[in-house]
């Protein structure tokens, strides 16, 4: 029989809810927004706001500000957040003009959860999954008894099941993918399933047999995928590319289409390639697929 255990990390997720409303109540910088001028009407000198997770896509966004945005005739903003909910929120509000910190999949049941129309704009990168232990050196260590922490949000949940499913850690039910549930395990072999936030999974990996930690929060916490991960999500042809998104409506305004021109540029690719040289992010650039 499963046995999940649900755990909340409130302390954690109210100091990231109060980090992140503070980030986007600044009161002068986000009332200019275009968000209230959409299309090709908006301003083109307006400071462009970008909500994003502080790695690996405000690395990328810091890096495009300070080196490739002057240039191009872009005032951009960098606003960091450390959680997956308010920079769409502050996005469909119009407190910032675009965010990047997700993949198609988990934007998809956002919107159709919050009744949000916030849509893609760019690929730009992808974070392989891994699966991380300190109490076991391989994937063969795990069995009966072992607890696993996986993220609690729909999408990264299903993916990280898939990922204990292709290694041989649970079976799933037949025809069941990255979508999966805790209900569609087939097979747990005994494991114990506990869910977090996936922000906090990996200050509690030392309170579990292994966890399943997305690709930016494995680098914030010096964990490398290359080398830590006894298993990793394949890159090659990963639905899961993180990409610039912005409300519908907002995707011709001239300066998010110099941005997404800036985030799949030469310069770009090779920043990430070297500053993430341990495979914990790969370039995907590209339109994103519907």
């Amino acid at each position: 029989m499963r046995t999940t255990v649900k755990l909340t990390a409130a302390v954690a997720a109210a100091a990231a809810l109060t980090l992140g409303l503070s980030a986007c109540s600044a009161p002068s910088d986000t009332s200019t927004s275009s968000s209230s001028k959409k299309g090709k009407d908006a301003d083109s000198a307006a400071k462009l706001v970008v909500a994003a997770s502080p790695t690996p896509h405000g690395d990328i966004l810091n890096f495009v500000r300070d080196n490739l945005a002057a240039k191009a005739g872009l005032k951009l903003e960098v606003k960091e957040f450390n959680d997956y909910v308010l920079p769409n929120t502050a996005t469909q509000n119009g407190e910032v003009d675009a965010n990047f910190f997700q993949h198609k999949p988990y934007l998809d049941d956002f919107n159709k959860k919050n009744k949000t129309d916030i849509v893609p704009v760019v690929n730009v990168e992808i974070e392989p999954l891994g699966l991380y232990s300190k109490k076991g050196k391989k994937v063969a260590d795990l069995g009966s008894g072992s607890t696993i922490a996986v993220p609690n949000d729909a999408t990264n949940e299903g993916r990280a099941l898939k990922l204990l499913a292709d290694n041989g850690v649970i079976k799933l039910k037949d025809g069941v993918g990255a979508a999966a549930k805790l209900s569609d395990v087939a097979d747990d072999k005994g494991v114990k399933f506990t869910e977090l936030e996936a922000a906090q999974i990996p200050s509690r990996l030392d309170d579990v047999d292994a966890a399943v930690i997305n690709g930016n929060f494995a680098i914030s916490a010096k964990l490398s995928p290359a080398k830590d991960a006894i298993a990793l999500e394949k890159a090659e042809g990963n639905p899961y590319a993180n990409f610039l998104a912005v409300k519908k409506g907002n995707e011709k305004d001239p300066r998010i289409e110099k941005l997404a021109k800036l985030l799949n540029s030469d310069e770009v690719k090779k920043f990430i390639t070297e500053k993430f040289s341990n495979g914990a992010v790969i370039p995907a650039f590209g339109p994103v697929a519907s």
